[in-house]
């Protein structure tokens, strides 16, 4: 069975942004996200940002609805990441944010960002390079610390 990730908003924007989404679906993975981000990226499409809609991306609903006090320390996407893969069997998660990471981590949740999802893809042979990834995702806005993308480049021996 293939490992299964709860991914947010945020990674799914910035792989768009690198044109890395194709890639990312190679992956061994399915990608879970609930229905909390799914909104996220419709409303940011209906602002005029890309349509960002994988098919290799599953929708799935939360069984409860989102605690005030989720809500109140983290974005609605992030708590409902979280809240999702606790509700599936304490599955990975996909969060870029530093905030909703900590979170994840507290709880007992392992995470991955998007540059570990790029990391991965390469070391499997599926993209030959990480660096004209980042590079495109800085020009489309996407900003990350450059001691990261150092740690990350250096790994995948860039």
């Amino acid at each position: 069975m293939a490992e299964r990730i709860v991914i947010n908003t945020g990674p799914l924007i910035a792989l768009a942004r690198m044109d890395a989404l194709d890639a990312i679906g190679e992956l061994p993975v399915e990608f879970l996200c609930p229905s909390e981000v799914r909104q996220e990226l419709d409303e940011g499409a209906a602002q005029g940002y890309a349509v960002i809609v994988p098919s290799w991306l599953t929708v799935i609903p939360l069984s409860v609805p989102l605690s005030a006090l989720s809500v109140a320390a983290l974005d609605s996407g992030e708590a409902a990441v979280i809240q999702l893969a606790i509700e599936q069997g304490r599955l990975r998660v996909s969060i870029d944010e530093l905030q909703g990471r900590r979170i994840a981590g507290a709880l007992g949740l392992k995470t991955v960002g998007s540059l570990g999802l790029v990391a991965r893809a390469k070391t499997l042979g599926i993209i030959q390079a990480i660096r004209p990834l980042v590079e495109r995702a800085t020009q489309g806005g996407i900003h990350y610390h450059p001691a990261l993308v150092n740690q990350v480049l250096k790994a995948a021996g860039e």
